[in-house]
């Protein structure tokens, strides 16, 4: 077969050591140097053309865009946009597979800087200190590629037989709990008296009386007796840094589903918590500071499509001011950072883990469950949380701290009809006048005035359209008079202006 081309961008007198580094180590690695073809500038032969055109030339051909990204923006031409922003522009319009990796350091240009900001947009990155830590990530990476383009393939480590676990590490006493709710939840083709062995086998949990990873991590009496770092770590702390002393900690051990309710009570039971009146009812409503769902499908996710082959595990950490919970794991590769804030292709790491625990009601519908989350937060009064790609995947749910980080909704959260209307004083008075603006416009009004803080991208989910539809409806208003900008994109605020 043919060798997968692979192109090497950076500022070439930057990082003219890793570049060399990364040659001759994908030509002369046993498995990569059979499977790649690299190309850097410095090594190809004299040509007519000009050195852009055949930089353009090499990305248009190329498999796979490597890019290193670090202090420097490099040399701006004419234009004003370096030839490294340009490769990578081009590789993106071509929907090439694009490699990220962003050097660790105190100080870059201010260009680079939001060229990383636009990159990290589009793809997930990683980080990296020096050029063994580099080419480990690289490694690591491209090893991933050719597993999922299937150009090398071996069993996956839910679908993997177990070498030394037999059927007698297996609790029956959980297959019937288990085979009690995932008849409630999806109508499950099996009673409580069924054979065990045939529900197993149904799963894809067992072969020839041997049984699965995924099987024992599920159904197995002791799991941690076989993966020890499948535990759930969680530790709270008093301020908003990892420090001593330490209130809580505990190892969660057992079954993903009983690591899951144990996380869960530990995040819910040291959180803050609303009590209503009892005007209407003797009981009095409890409203958590975090919605129960939105921490509880992240617990699941953590627990369901992490990395069990990775020597670390799932940690859940609870601050003054945030909630962050750390996944041994990698995003697939195609799905960004950006895609889990609205419905995607779900492409679970542990297929055979993540089916049962959706035939028991741990998760729902398929790839809809980080667009829920961020959704459930809004409309909790929280700020945007945050999903982070590095060494490992982490969420992180924002406490209420400063008004400045909360949208407050209410009973009265702007409806959307797609109807053309005319607004005279609608959003708390301060909008007079007749003005003939859209439903989305007046959803944005409204947000703007609960929230001055409130982003494009927490507007499209709260509005629920596109965030490039958002800004559009942004600009329109602003040229209507309605609105105005003050500060700066990244640091200011929107004001609705008294008319």
């Amino acid at each position: 077969m043919d060798r997968i081309r692979i192109f090497i961008s950076s500022v070439q007198a930057e990082f003219l050591h890793e570049r060399k580094m990364l040659f001759d180590y994908l030509q002369h690695d046993a498995l990569l140097g059979r499977m790649f073809e690299p190309f850097i500038f410095e090594t190809s032969a004299a040509q007519s053309k000009s050195a852009r055109t055949v930089y353009l030339d090499k990305v248009e051909k190329c498999d796979i865009y490597i890019g290193l990204f670090g202090e420097r923006y490099g040399y701006a031409g004419a234009d004003g946009v370096s030839p490294t922003e340009k490769e990578y522009d081009l590789a993106a319009k071509l929907h090439k597979t694009r490699l990220i990796y962003i050097k660790k350091t105190e100080k870059r240009d201010e260009k680079e800087t939001a060229l990383i900001n636009k990159i990290e947009k589009d793809v997930v990155r990683k980080s990296f200190f020096d050029s063994d830590e580099l080419r480990t990530a690289v490694y690591s990476s491209l090893i991933r590629y050719l597993d999922e383009k299937e150009v090398i393939r071996w069993s996956p480590f839910d679908a993997a037989l177990n070498r030394t676990a037999t059927l007698e590490d297996i609790d029956i006493e959980k297959i019937r709990n288990f085979i009690a709710r995932a008849n409630i939840k999806r109508s499950f083709p099996f009673t409580e008296n069924s054979d065990y062995k045939k529900v197993l086998s149904h799963l894809g949990l067992i072969e020839n009386e041997r049984v699965t990873n995924a099987a024992i991590l599920l159904f197995g009496k002791r799991p941690q007796k076989f993966f020890i770092t499948s535990c759930v770590k969680c530790c709270q702390f008093y301020g908003d840094k990892v420090e001593k002393p330490i209130p809580s900690y505990h190892i969660y051990e057992g079954d993903v589903f009983e690591l899951i309710d144990q996380a869960v009570s530990f995040v819910m039971s040291r959180i803050d918590a609303t009590v209503s009146d009892r005007d209407k009812s003797v009981l009095a409503d409890v409203t958590p500071e975090l919605p129960l769902p939105a921490v509880t499908e992240a617990i699941v996710n953590a627990v369901c499509h992490r990395d069990y082959t990775s020597n670390a595990s799932v940690q859940i950490m609870l601050f003054k001011n945030r909630l962050e919970i750390w996944n041994p794991g990698q995003l697939p590769y195609g799905l960004t950072i950006e895609m889990l804030k609205t419905q995607h292709n779900s492409r679970p790491a542990n297929p055979l883990i993540a089916w049962p625990m959706y035939l028991y009601g741990s998760i729902e519908q398929a790839g809809t469950g980080t667009e829920m989350i961020v959704e459930k937060c809004l409309e909790h009064g929280l700020k945007m949380p945050e999903f982070q790609q590095d060494d490992t995947f982490r969420l992180i749910f924002w406490r209420k701290t400063e008004e400045k980080n909360v949208i407050k909704t209410t009973e009265n959260t702007p409806n959307k009809t797609g109807k053309k209307g005319t607004v005279k004083g609608t959003v708390k008075g301060t909008v007079k006048g007749t003005v003939k603006i859209t439903d989305n416009q007046l959803a944005i009004l409204e947000y703007i005035e609960q929230n001055r803080y409130v982003t494009a991208t927490e507007l499209s989910v709260l509005v629920k359209i596109h965030e490039r539809k958002i800004k559009e409806n942004l600009s329109k208003l602003q040229t209507n008079g309605l609105i105005e900008r003050i500060g700066s994109d990244k640091s200011g605020y929107w004001r609705v202006i008294k008319r």
